[in-house]
């Protein structure tokens, strides 16, 4: 199998033993499941499919982040406790996913849960040297580590004007280096604390990461992923205080999805605009989302339109109508074949996808042998839509 690698900055063999871990940062549960995690978390899926399918045994690990800088202003605006906001979302997200057919995770942590995986890995990068107090925050100095920055590739003043944007403080006087980024803070008013030996407060966003992931598949994890916002800072800085402590790589494959727009415009809570897969999936079968889904290139940035979710459904009653044309019969022909070369080729999922509808336009035109809806079938499965289930949303095939 050949992926891009986010670190390397090309399309590499990916080489695994038997059993690979895989991290998959997850979602801040304060809000609903929306087309752009469906993108996400559906492109590793496929990878998992395929790694399972070559015959490796995956692990999949897959963190909720229930306390950080975003879920507790959420929770204080709906005047209800931050844990309460986390479980329905959590809720709903497995429901999402489940209807989607994703494979469940094996571990699913809680950062709430983690917190003294955190404390102590904190306290390890004090003690090497590799964190300092600054007012009521503690940070790492990035100057200690030489290598900030090549998950990335970008300089100093780019990664600067990023870290402004998504969540960092690179103005703040406290720090002593603009990219230097916050592992524990006191908590204010009304939000949650722990005891540590630093004094009550709360972990850093990039800390809880690297101590869930690090309990769950220990210092270097097969196949790092997420969305491709998370290149920086979250997981430049996570490799950063995870080496720092280890020595080791963090992760052996960096692997990102682009971003999904909409209809012109950056999907966004601030613009109201998300489409939310628990109201998708009330108007089309979760298999047509996933056959949508495949229509763009997981590394891709692009939109959805609202006409691809009607579009997505009449071509998986194409797929499903061609399936059920002839009976089962045993033996694969080309088909699967291709569709794993499609998967194995950087998860070219919409050639895949077009070598799907193209068999099914075969069977119907009658040109095909009698067992290609068979085969059809089991390529469908591959990708994780089943076509001979007739019940929407049943789960994982």
């Amino acid at each position: 199998m050949r992926l891009f690698d986010t670190a390397r900055r090309s399309v590499v063999d990916v080489k695994l033993d038997d059993h690979v871990g895989m991290y998959v940062c997850g979602i801040t549960p304060y809000d609903a499941t929306h087309l752009g995690h469906a993108a996400t978390y559906l492109a590793y899926d496929l990878v998992i499919r395929r790694l399972e399918d070559i015959g490796h045994t995956v692990t999949l690990v897959r963190n909720y982040t229930d306390v950080d800088d975003s879920i507790l202003p959420k929770a204080a605006e709906l005047g209800e406790h931050y844990l309460a906001l986390a479980e329905r979302e959590i809720a709903r997200f497995t429901a999402d996913m489940s209807a989607l057919g994703a494979r469940p995770a094996a571990y699913e942590p809680r950062a709430t849960q983690s917190i003294e995986a955190m404390v102590t890995m904190i306290g390890t990068l004090f003690e090497s040297g590799h964190a300092y107090t600054s007012g009521d925050r503690i940070y790492f100095d990035v100057s200690t580590f030489p290598e900030f920055g090549k998950l990335s590739g970008y300089s100093a003043d780019r990664m600067a004007e990023l870290a402004a944007e998504r969540g960092g403080t690179p103005g703040d006087p406290r720090q002593r280096n603009p990219l230097d980024f916050v592992l524990w803070q006191a908590s204010t008013d009304g939000e949650p604390a722990w005891p540590s030996p630093f004094g009550p407060g709360r972990p850093g966003w990039h800390i809880e990461c690297s101590a869930m992931g690090h309990t769950a598949l220990g210092e270097t994890i097969d196949i790092h992923g997420g969305g491709g916002d998370l290149v920086f800072p979250h997981h430049e800085c996570e490799i950063a205080q995870s080496e720092a402590i280890h020595g080791a790589p963090l992760a052996r494959y960096w692997v990102h999805t682009g971003l999904v727009g909409y209809q012109g415009h950056k999907m966004s809570k601030s613009l109201g605009n998300l489409v939310f897969i628990s109201d998708l999936r009330t108007r089309i079968d979760p298999r047509a989302i996933r056959l949508a889904l495949m229509a763009h290139h997981y590394r891709s940035e692009w939109e959805w339109f609202d006409d691809e979710a009607m579009a997505a459904q009449r071509d998986l009653q194409e797929l499903a109508g061609a399936a059920s044309r002839t009976p089962a019969v045993d033996g694969e022909a080309g088909l699967v074949a291709e569709v794993r070369g499609a998967l194995d080729n950087d998860l070219d999922a919409p050639a895949a996808r077009d070598a799907l509808l193209g068999a099914a336009a075969a069977i119907r035109r009658g040109g095909a042998g009698p067992a290609l809806s068979d085969e059809l079938c089991a390529a469908a499965l591959l990708c994780g839509i089943d076509l001979r289930s007739t019940t929407m949303g049943e789960g994982p095939p």
